[in-house]
């Protein structure tokens, strides 16, 4: 038994395994460090050419576009949280890109929706696309669609 213990402190110590973790592991490790603040791990996990997409219309941006959005806040040790509820990975065929579908559970949104892409860089899984958004009910959609309009409309004029 305490071989069986040793073996798995040595493989949670290796560097070889820490780079070695799954798609599941990567997300986890993104809502993680988002939650704690911690931007060395957080933006380490994308790629360096990676997209984040926002709820926001206006939000599409590069990583390092994102980060300088981010670190304001995350050098003040906040960050956000969103807890994964399900999710669905799929894998290309020759297992070095996968994609992903997660809902999520925030205080402020309540239920949203993770959805993106990642790729082996290195034997690493990384992500190059995540794109957050607020599922809306079919019954309030042209609902939502009519204020959006007006706000945008609203910006116009002003």
């Amino acid at each position: 038994m305490r071989i069986i213990i040793y073996l798995c402190v040595l493989c949670i110590a290796s560097p070889a395994w820490a780079k070695a973790r799954s798609v599941e592991q990567t997300l986890d490790a993104l809502h993680t460090s988002a939650s704690t603040a911690d931007a060395e791990l957080y933006f380490d996990l994308y790629t360096e050419n990676a997209k984040f997409i926002g709820t926001d219309a206006g939000e599409n941006w590069s990583i390092s576009e994102f980060k300088q959005y981010a670190m304001p806040y995350f050098s003040k040790g906040k960050g956000w949280t969103y807890t994964p509820v399900s999710r669905e990975v799929f894998y290309s065929q020759d297992q070095q890109v996968a994609w992903f579908m997660e809902i999520l559970s925030n205080a402020s949104y309540g239920i949203t929706r993770g959805t993106g892409v990642l790729e082996k860089v290195e034997g690493e899984w990384k992500i190059a696309q995540y794109h957050l958004t607020i599922p809306i009910p079919n019954a309030m959609a042209k609902s939502v669609a009519a204020q959006i309009e007006k706000m945008a409309a609203t910006k116009v004029h002003n």
